[in-house]
């Protein structure tokens, strides 16, 4: 990977640290009370909030090995500049190397994601993430969660993904929601050989995988597994796609229906993105979860 080649993650202030309080007196109370809230505890650290612990391994990633920037975290804001002072001293004290942002006072910040050069948007405003979607970038809501990864504690840095209308296109499902589970199945099988078209984490998991192609195998700081509710015989064009990109992912877990969260704790995911609202209220019990409100699932 050349030095120009990294990763770029952009994150709300409000996916990186715990900011419900004050959230919550913006909404009752309006602009000029959050303002004054801030103001007074400008120098008062905000505890990490639900992605805290998955861009702390992410930014590690930059000390492994040949030290590189191999990730680059900014961060996109509805803060203003003058209530920022909060976050960045938060950010200093928890010794983050994040050094881009942008606070748009109030307005979505989405629209700084492309000239960023952002692979991926993590925020808990679904609109903001919606939106960002709606412009061809990839994006999750980051969901509610008590639960810490079970791999929290090693240092590998595990992420999963669902397969259709995440990394891949949401062709396969459409055919699933119009014609059902048999139609899919013969459609699958017809087309094994015929790669899918990529959804919008396929250049993301991309970059996962160059990372992964600087150390050698077995060694990778890495681990990335598709978790999906497909089975065999549909699991052959998923398989042949991934070559087709030449991307390789450490495990493909085919689930057949069954419930993720389970097999997504067992994985040890620091974060898990699917679609599917159901899939993802089960992951989130026991990983941190991104939803992905992309594809005909979501297109109501």
């Amino acid at each position: 990977m050349s030095d120009k080649q990294k990763m770029v993650v952009a994150i709300s202030s409000r996916a990186l640290f715990d900011l419900e309080e004050s959230h919550r007196i913006y909404e009752k109370e309006g602009v000029e009370a959050y303002c004054r809230y801030q103001l007074e505890r400008e120098n008062q650290i905000l505890k990490p909030g639900t992605a805290f612990p998955l861009v702390q391994k992410l930014l590690n990633l930059n000390t492994l090995g040949e030290a590189r920037e191999r990730v680059e975290v900014i961060l996109l804001s509805r803060n203003s500049a003058d209530t920022s002072l909060r976050v960045f001293n938060s950010i200093q004290d928890h010794g983050l190397p994040i050094t881009r942002a942008a606070f748009t006072n109030g307005s979505s910040p989405f629209k700084y994601v492309e000239p960023f050069g952002a692979d991926v948007f993590l925020s808990t405003d679904p609109e903001d993430v919606a939106n960002t979607l709606g412009s061809g970038f990839a994006a999750a809501t980051m969901l509610p969660s008590n639960t810490k990864s079970s791999a929290a504690s090693k240092g590998k840095l595990s992420i999963a993904f669902d397969g259709d209308a995440v990394v891949f296109s949401d062709e396969a499902e459409l055919v699933y929601q119009q014609k059902g589970l048999i139609e899919f199945a013969k459609h699958e099988v017809k087309a094994a050989k015929k790669p899918l078209p990529g959804g919008p984490f396929r250049n993301m998991l991309s970059a996962l995988h160059r990372i992964q192609s600087e150390f050698p195998a077995g060694e990778s700081p890495i681990r990335t597994a598709i978790i999906t509710a497909r089975s065999a015989p549909a699991h052959e064009r998923v398989i042949r796609t991934l070559r087709a990109w030449d991307i390789r992912i450490d495990e493909a877990v085919f689930l057949g229906g069954l419930p993720k969260g389970e097999f997504l704790r067992t994985f040890g995911a620091d974060i898990f993105f699917d679609d599917q609202q159901g899939h993802c209220d089960s992951a989130r019990k026991h990983v941190p979860t991104g939803h992905v409100p992309h594809g005909v699932k979501n297109s109501k």
